[in-house]
């Protein structure tokens, strides 16, 4: 057992800051001294003193034999994996190491359709051919859950010469999936798992909440250890236990996507974090879950508003699909007020001084962590309580309008891999112009940042109407090179 006490980099890091000499390296800035005011008068000088590079006693990130070898083996046990990287270029960089590292040029590999963003880009940088399975669908509340280990089976059947099967767990709404079956049956075909776990880093913490990946069968789990708990801002972690996938290859490939001036303000934090998770982990989780459990129960007795709820009270709850609920994420389903996500979004942030993680079309989904207050809690449920008392509609009409339904009925055939695709000679059109044609380019909603089109999928009229109905309704439509969405571009004929 190591000791969790330890924060060796952030105390390196620390003395390092401390030191008093010349300093002739990079940054620029040296510590703080060629700083710009007014940044310095927002930050502060402190930051910027500990805004260090790879000197002797920081150890290298891609090389590391010091301090952040130790930080990582620290992480390791904390979490329960054999081996641990520290990322400084989120998640994104992890997913795409994990792909590289498992898929070589026209290898397949077996994934859910409502994959971020970042597994596309894995695609497109390895080669990789994608096996996309429809992920269960809430056609009530137009939620798109986790794929079922009856579709896993059934594509490593028909493709059993696949590299890897990668996973989200859990999805942007807090649903989990039946991820110990999945497992299984992978490791049947001595295939990894590879999991999307970006919102899940606090799972290991306490029994309340869902499994985590590591601890349900992942061979590879990506953590955002900044989304949910202490880290700064793309500080995130890559895990892997037993021997099927090689840690020398996820090394290499993460030299590929990882930033060669690592930040130690972020490698720091994750060491800061883990610390925090090993010695006080239960207890902060315990005080979270009350807080969330707080706002469910009194926001779900408001007049027109409901809670998407845990597999024990309803839903698709107790599906393959929707096996558990990580209960510190709260969606709430506004339609009932009259009101589209986007239209509570907007009026919650503007008037109410209240902001949440994204919307969708019928609900809008809060992050509620280890950094909210009772006072965060009483603020949300009372501008819910405004929200249905001032402005309350009833002339919403979602006829043709779900969404997430695209990524569960939708035909996603691929006419080339993404890699070809989107090195392949394009053009851009205009919208009007593009209904069957090849795409090029990754369109989709942000966040959550799931790509509704893809380099190599058929552009559909479904789905370009449904883009245009995000568009009109409020929504964010990131990825594509016409930022206002009236071309596409896409493989030229």
């Amino acid at each position: 057992m190591l000791n969790q006490n330890q924060i060796p980099l952030l105390d390196a890091l620390k003395a390092n800051a401390a030191r008093p000499h010349a300093p002739f390296y990079t940054p620029g800035h040296k510590q703080g001294e060629g700083i710009s005011q007014p940044l310095a008068d927002l930050l502060g000088k402190a930051v910027f003193r500990a805004d260090l590079t790879e000197l002797a006693d920081l150890d290298n990130l891609f090389a590391p034999q010091g301090v952040i070898q130790e930080a990582q083996q620290l992480a390791a046990e904390a979490y329960g994996a054999s081996q641990t990287w520290f990322l400084v270029n989120g998640s994104t960089c992890g997913i795409e190491a994990a792909i590289l590292a498992t898929c070589g040029m026209g290898d397949k590999i077996i994934l859910p359709r409502n994959v971020h963003s970042s597994a596309i880009a894995g695609l497109i940088l390895s080669g990789a051919m994608p096996i996309f399975i429809n992920p269960q669908y809430d056609a009530v509340l137009d939620i798109a859950h986790s794929i079922t280990p009856n579709a896993v089976q059934s594509a490593l059947q028909q493709h059993p010469d696949a590299k890897a099967v990668l996973i989200v767990y859990p999805t942007y709404y807090g649903v989990c999936g039946d991820l110990s079956a999945i497992a299984n049956i992978t490791h049947q075909y001595n295939i990894p798992l590879l999991v999307d776990e970006a919102h899940g880093a606090h799972f290991a913490f306490h029994p309340e909440l869902p499994t985590s990946a590591l601890a349900a069968g992942a061979d590879l789990t990506v953590q955002s250890i900044h989304k949910v708990l202490g880290a700064m801002t793309q500080a995130s972690m890559l895990h892997i236990q037993g021997s099927r996938i090689d840690s020398d290859r996820i090394s290499k490939a993460l030299q590929l996507v990882q930033s060669t001036s690592p930040s130690y303000l972020l490698l720091a934090s994750l060491d800061a974090a883990r610390q925090q998770m090993a010695l006080h982990g239960k207890m902060l989780m315990s005080r979270t879950l009350q807080l969330a459990n707080e706002a469910r129960t009194k926001i779900s007795q408001i007049p027109g508003l409901s809670i998407l709820s845990p597999p024990s009270q309803g839903g698709l709850g107790g599906s393959p699909g929707f096996m558990a609920l990580d209960e510190t994420r709260l969606t709430v389903t506004v339609s009932g007020l009259g009101l589209t996500g986007f239209e509570a979004e907007e009026i919650l942030n503007e008037k109410f001084a209240v902001t949440a993680e994204f919307a969708s079309l019928q609900h809008l989904t809060f992050i509620i962590s280890l950094g909210n207050t009772t006072a965060d809690i009483e603020q949300l449920v009372q501008s819910f309580t405004n929200l249905a008392k001032e402005y309350r509609r009833t002339n919403l009409n979602l006829t043709n309008l779900n969404g997430q339904n695209l990524l569960s009925t939708q035909d996603y055939t691929l006419h080339f891999s993404p890699r070809e695709a989107f090195f392949a000679v394009s053009e851009t059109l205009p919208l009007a112009q593009t209904s069957d044609r090849i795409c090029a380019e990754i369109i989709c909603p942000y966040p959550p940042g799931i790509p509704v089109l893809m380099p190599g999928e058929i552009i559909t009229k479904p789905v370009l109407d449904y883009l245009q109905q995000i568009q009109v309704m409020g929504g964010f439509i990131s990825g594509c090179t016409d930022i206002n969405l009236r071309k596409i571009k896409v493989v030229k004929k």
